[in-house]
């Protein structure tokens, strides 16, 4: 029996029940103690996990594919399209019953839409892992399971600890910085646009930090400031990311029914309530934003038909507004029951990159991304992955995010352009929405 074996033999799941009134602070902690090796924290409503210590896991580069289980690595080429590597990798896995979290990139969609002559040989496509701890925090206590019960101790007093703790302090950011030339790029894509090139693009812009970021004091301090869809904070395979998500890109559920969340139109939001209600106001009535919205929900009404039960997709929410952070957006939900023949994978692959922040058409709008967006993406508008053994999937958008590696650390955010769209005017968006995490970088 290998030690990893031992470990999970004398470690079974340990619950304690008493309420944890910041969960935030609690994971914030696990993560920066730095006890317990690589992690994702996800938070979905109601519920944080630390998924910690990966006994295996599957990496996908642009030419190769990297399985790993207890130490030992297989690596080669891989065949299909970049989800249908990652199911089967993660199919071939002696997980025994445990869930998968990670990430993908951006650049995971260019092999469904013709694009992979732009994807740089060595990209990261895809990062997932098998935790061997788990710990669960929800309003009926903490479950911690995979931990040893010297782990489970220390889980404990780290948690327990960080309740009441100060938050931490931020440092300032220049989010009007900008290197890319942004106002350029996007008056690019509006001339491309009215040239009937395509319909819609969003384009980003990088901001690169000139200090190194404590990540996890980050995550904490932002997520008190923020009222995400989801939220997420991970190291894994050298790089660190903590973010709030406004929207889910697919979520597929037990019973199979598929879920996207669609938000596009924005403007500010936060500066008090007089200001707020009048830039909501604006929002819903401004024609640019209601025109970018309507063609998003009929693309992502489209995708999940295809994938999903004849007559079964439907819209609800039309034209929502959902505050998230500094910001306030028009949002819609789509979902439909997933055919008996599709996988969840499949349904991720049709609904990647979300339709929010790519293009429309996607093909054309994902090609001039590449073209226009300074640099390849990355983690960025990419997704944080969750993967039950039941095969229930949820991917979270990657925006409003702080991402950090080896080379640096920066944000990104970016803006819907269409026929209409004004640079300057979208070179604002971009600010509010860096103002979601800007605010609230804590420096190492």
């Amino acid at each position: 029996m290998s030690a990893t074996d031992e470990r999970l033999r004398l470690a079974g799941e340990q619950r304690w029940g008493e309420y944890v009134s910041d969960p935030v602070a609690a994971v914030s902690a696990l993560a920066a103690a730095d006890r317990f090796g690589e992690y994702v924290v996800y938070e979905r409503p109601g519920e944080w996990v630390f998924a910690a210590d990966p006994l295996g896991g599957v990496e996908l580069d642009a030419h190769e594919l990297r399985t790993t289980w207890n130490g030992a690595v297989t690596t080669g080429p891989w065949t299909g399209s970049p989800a249908q590597a990652v199911d089967r990798a993660l199919a071939g896995l002696p997980s025994d019953g445990r869930q998968a979290y990670g990430w993908i990139g951006f650049e995971f969609c260019a092999w469904s839409l013709g694009a992979t002559g732009h994807v740089h040989p060595r990209a990261t496509l895809a990062h997932l892992m098998i935790p061997r701890i788990e710990v669960r925090i929800d309003a009926s206590g903490v479950r911690v399971s995979g931990a040893t019960p010297a782990e489970t101790g220390d889980i404990h007093e780290l948690i327990t600890a960080a309740q009441g703790s100060a938050l931490p302090v931020s440092h300032a950011v220049d989010i009007t910085v900008d290197p890319t030339g942004y106002q350029d790029r996007v008056a690019t894509g509006v001339a491309e646009i009215r040239s009937g090139k395509y319909q819609k693009v969003i384009l980003s812009r990088k901001v690169e930090l000139p200090f190194a970021v404590n990540i996890p004091a980050t995550y904490r301090l932002g997520r008190e400031h923020n009222t995400p869809a989801r939220s997420f904070l991970l190291r894994l395979g050298g790089l660190e990311a903590a973010g709030f998500s406004p929207e889910l890109v697919a979520a597929v559920d037990a019973d199979r029914v598929v879920t996207t969340e669609p938000l596009a139109g924005t403007r500010a939001f936060g500066r008090g309530a007089e200001a707020d209600r009048a830039a909501r106001a604006e929002l819903v009535g401004d024609p640019k934003e209601i025109v970018e919205h309507a063609i998003s929900v009929q693309t992502s009404f489209a995708e999940i038909a295809a994938v999903a039960e004849p007559d079964t997709t439907v819209v609800s929410d039309f034209m929502a507004v959902r505050e998230r952070g500094s910001v306030q957006h028009l949002a819609s939900t789509v979902q439909g029951r997933l055919a008996a023949d599709r996988s969840p994978w499949e349904a991720l692959e049709m609904l990647f990159p979300s339709v929010t922040a790519s293009g429309i058409p996607k093909s054309a709008g994902v090609d001039a991304v590449f073209r226009l967006d300074h640099d390849q993406r990355g983690l960025y508008s990419g997704a944080v992955v969750t993967v039950s053994p039941d095969g229930a999937l949820e991917a979270t958008l990657v925006l409003r995010a702080v991402y950090q590696t080896g080379a640096g650390a920066w944000l990104r955010a970016g803006a819907g352009v269409v026929g209409q769209s004004r640079p300057e005017r979208e070179f604002e968006e971009t600010c509010e929405k860096l103002s979601s995490v800007a605010p609230y970088v804590v420096r190492a």
